[in-house]
């Protein structure tokens, strides 16, 4: 006989323990500041843009998308794992409370979602529509957090559909009417959306009379959905620490280890030269994140509008890039054959140092070309300067020192 609840204890305590393991890496002291500056310079911006938002900005369909997303996005978290298949699958109908714990702790986890997208439309929304006031705005949060609860169930009561495609049409109705009903809201049309509740409410109840028809839980599918969660999640942390769970993907990219491997000369004190350089572009980790900081950083310079502000984003997304990219020093480590190579240290050392001052550089490059395009010259030669001295200092005087 299994006790539900200690083996609900006993996995939420696992998850935790799993999750806070990796978080605090993510959410370091340098992350934490970065992340400081970025949101208050973008908070400073938004209240100067909203001071002259144009009338016939679709602030409607902002509202409709962001909150017709959050309340539709509401996946279970069951923390199942591949042997419960076997063990478990015998007790399915043991575990009815340990699933209701899931579906509470699936609906409290993901409210700061809700709230922290709440709060930051909440100025937009008060500068479209003065007349309906803080209360109604609260009100439709309101009105999301109930939607949500029905999207949950709907969610939990599908995963006994085998059939992929019928997931996906179900999903899809859902997001239109969600998306619509918070379409209405957003404009006091109450009528409108009321309509359309009630067409939301009648899918979710055929969902429910859909499941009564299957004779139990798709245990594979629940794994499957609670592994892919996992993944995302190492994914993310694996930008920030080692996650041994997570399987590296390679890919061959022959473009670019063309034009830039293949340049690499073929001598001995430049082998680690060429495994840095291939497994920055090959591996399915560094260049996708450098890619994505150099498009956020530049996004970041192109709408500020203060020239010291752009040059701060410019250093910031340098920064970031090169302290994720630091982990190519480990990446190879559990190799234990490197360690045979007839190479000296100070070689690897020489190359990973030389690798990510180039990287730096030709970052420091793209940020600068984007004053070109705004005819900022000044803008031009402070990010192209301070950008090379920087870089300089920081492979020198803080990279060096972490791999010795």
């Amino acid at each position: 006989m299994i006790n539900a609840k200690e083996f609900w204890t006993k996995r939420f305590s696992e998850h935790t323990k799993e999750t806070s393991r990796y978080l605090k890496y993510i959410f370091n002291g340098h992350i934490a500041v970065a992340m400081l500056f970025f949101i208050s310079a973008l908070a400073y911006y938004y209240q100067q843009w909203l001071q002259n938002l144009p009338e016939d900005f679709p602030t409607a369909w902002i509202i409709a998308l962001a909150f017709g997303f959050i309340a539709g996005y509401s996946p279970v978290r069951t923390l199942l794992k591949e042997p419960d298949l076997v063990f478990l699958l015998p007790a399915e109908y043991q575990l009815d409370d340990y699933f209701r714990r899931c579906l509470y702790y699936s609906y409290v986890v993901q409210l700061y979602v809700i709230f922290l997208i709440s709060a930051a439309l909440g100025p937009l929304y008060f500068a479209s529509y003065p007349e309906l006031g803080t209360q109604y705005y609260l009100m439709m949060i309101g009105v999301v957090l109930v939607i949500k609860i029905w999207n949950m169930m709907s969610n939990w009561w599908m995963l006994k559909e085998r059939n992929p495609r019928t997931r996906l049409v179900d999903q899809v109705i859902k997001a239109v009417l969600n998306i619509t009903i918070f379409y209405f809201l957003a404009q006091g049309e109450w009528v409108y959306a009321s309509i359309v509740t009630v067409l939301l409410v009648g899918v979710v109840l055929y969902t429910y009379s859909l499941s009564r028809q299957k004779a139990g839980l798709a245990w594979d599918l629940l794994v499957e959905k609670d592994q892919q969660r996992m993944r995302t999640f190492y994914r993310i942390a694996n930008m920030f620490t080692d996650v041994p769970h997570l399987k590296n993907t390679v890919k061959k990219r022959h473009t670019l280890v063309r034009a830039i491997v293949d340049r690499v000369p073929y001598r001995q004190n430049q082998t680690f030269s060429y495994l840095y350089k291939i497994t920055f572009i090959r591996s399915s980790d560094y260049l996708g994140m450098y890619i994505r900081l150099i498009v956020i950083g530049a996004l970041a310079i192109w709408f500020v509008s203060n020239l010291w502000v752009k040059v701060a984003f410019a250093i910031l997304f340098l920064y970031l890039s090169a302290f994720q990219m630091m982990t190519l020093w480990n990446h190879h480590r559990t190799i234990a054959w490197l360690d045979l190579y007839p190479v000296k240290k100070e070689w690897k050392e020489k190359a990973i140092l030389q690798w990510l001052q180039q990287i730096m550089l030709f970052q420091t490059f793209l940020f600068g070309l984007l004053f070109v395009f705004q005819w900022n010259p000044i803008g031009l030669v402070l990010v192209w300067i301070g950008g090379s001295i920087f870089s300089y200092l920081f492979i020198q005087n803080y990279v060096k020192k972490k791999l010795t």
